[in-house]
């Protein structure tokens, strides 16, 4: 983790570049095996003049995020050679803060997607059981950290893209609030729901990389100004009191009586022995009802807003200005033969949606409405934070799938439980997954999720939950309980 590999730094017991060959190499070693990264960087480069924790300190980076002189390919192929000319500011400060580049992580193409597994370098296997899948579309990222190749990873955040990786993959995997942490650089998919975030090992290494990468940026119009809060200090501050909600309609036993989905039930049950344990260090926790019809529309509101904004940003991607030139006799034809060729299956399906939403004839019953519903979601929410200091749920109801495995798009799991972190997303609530017990010898995380522009708080309150597990610092291929 990180403090301790600074403090082998600072006592001379290891060199950065050491540590950077020491990631280099389990990057290779294991490449072949999970397919973490798109890109390697086999070049050791270090910001000479940099003093900060992470000075020296090897880590991974979303191959969304701009880098200049190195590919970047968001895992499409209709941007595989693509080398961009800037960077993105958040690989900028952690340049400026001497933390060493390892590689560029594999996505879900474009971002669009929660598997991993429709990056055009191939799917990311799961490092607890290569026949899972490790959730996306910070695939890479998630993979990379829970391999231990390197101790923290950028990815970014949807509509639980780190947060569910996160709950696979045995790691924590932290948002914060909208805009506390600059998109200039990262490409975007949907720009109102967006988040720049962190994996790590453990909730304090969170804070410390969002204390180096957060703040106002003038090339983002909607990044905040710094809160000039050291997170890394408040992570420890008492708990006492801090009362949180789940919501009845996900977490109840009750609900799911019929189902025969063990993991299902092991992971609820496990949940509320998790709540009992909070109890008994001071935690208030109580259970708060929400109108199930509210909940079921989480995630059809979240896949419209998505998709209309996917295709409004993405309409760049021609084959003219980026990726391989189409072939055609007029511009039109050119463009069509690039997408055709360029962009997967699941890609070209979204933005045919994203397309049909946003006709004019659709846009008012369609993205206005599915707008009008993200609005009744965020208040409800924001109604509940003014009584609680967070929302605490499982992350997902199991472990990680395998890759044939197939859900109930219609089931009450599925709708409700296996979508509900959008709803940080929908309101820009920092929100942050940590892992609290094994199922099957999976991984599950648990979710909390605060006020916005509580960052300090949402960690806090991790940080005591992170103590109660016994699950702190693990990664793939560790003993368990």
């Amino acid at each position: 983790m990180i403090e301790e590999l600074r403090e082998k730094l600072d006592n001379a017991e290891v060199t950065s570049e050491e540590l950077f060959n020491e990631s280099l190499k389990k990057a290779h070693q294991y490449q072949d095996e999970y397919n973490s990264f798109v890109t390697i960087i086999d070049q050791y480069k270090i910001k000479k003049r940099a003093d900060s924790i992470l000075t020296g300190i090897p880590y991974a980076l979303k191959d969304n995020f701009s880098t200049s002189g190195i590919l970047t390919t968001a895992s499409s192929n209709i941007l595989k050679d693509y080398v961009p000319v800037y960077d993105a500011t958040v690989y900028k400060k952690l340049k400026q803060a001497g933390a060493v580049l390892v590689g560029k992580t594999v996505l879900d193409e474009l971002a669009m997607g929660g598997t991993g597994t429709t990056a055009a370098t191939g799917l990311v296997r799961n490092p607890w059981d290569k026949e899972r899948l490790i959730g996306g579309s910070s695939a890479g990222s998630a993979a990379a950290v829970a391999l231990g190749i390197v101790p923290f990873a950028i990815g970014s955040d949807t509509g639980d893209s780190i947060r569910k990786p996160a709950s696979y993959g045995g790691v924590v995997g932290y948002k914060p609030t909208y805009g506390r942490i600059s998109r200039y650089g990262l490409f975007a998919f949907a720009s109102s729901l967006d988040h720049v975030g962190v994996f790590t090992r453990c909730v304090k290494d969170a804070a410390i990389v969002t204390d180096i990468i957060k703040g106002q940026d003038s090339h983002d119009m909607t990044s905040l100004k710094d809160d000039n809060k050291t997170y890394a200090k408040e992570v420890d501050n008492d708990i006492k009191g801090r009362k949180l909600f789940y919501i009845k309609e996900i977490c109840n036993l009750d609900n799911y009586k019929d189902s025969n989905d063990k993991e299902l039930i092991e992971t609820l049950t496990r949940f509320n022995e998790l709540l009992d344990k909070c109890k008994d260090q001071g935690f208030i926790i109580e259970e708060v009802s929400i109108d199930k019809q509210l909940l079921e529309a989480i995630y059809p509101t979240y896949m419209t807003i998505s998709c209309a904004e996917a295709t409004s940003n993405n309409a760049n991607l021609t084959g003219i200005q980026f990726g391989p030139r189409g072939q055609g006799n007029s511009i039109d034809e050119i463009i069509f033969d690039a997408r055709t060729k360029g962009f997967s299956e699941l890609i070209k399906r979204r933005f045919i949606l994203g397309s049909y939403i946003l006709q004019k004839e659709n846009q008012e019953k369609l993205y206005l409405n599915a707008c009008r519903i993200r609005r009744l979601i965020v208040d409800k929410i924001t109604e509940l934070f003014k009584e609680y200091d967070g929302m605490i749920l499982p992350a997902s109801g199991s472990g990680a799938p395998k890759f044939d495995d197939s859900s109930e798009k219609l089931s009450d799991r599925y709708l409700i439980l296996e979508n509900h972190m959008a709803i940080g997303n929908f309101g820009g609530f920092p929100s942050i997954t940590i892992p609290y017990c094994f199922v099957n010898n999976m991984p599950v995380g648990v979710n909390i999720t605060g006020r916005i522009m509580e960052d300090d708080v949402v960690l806090n309150i991790a940080n005591k939950i992170e103590e109660l597990t016994g699950l702190k610092g693990i990664k793939a291929g560790d003993t368990h309980v």
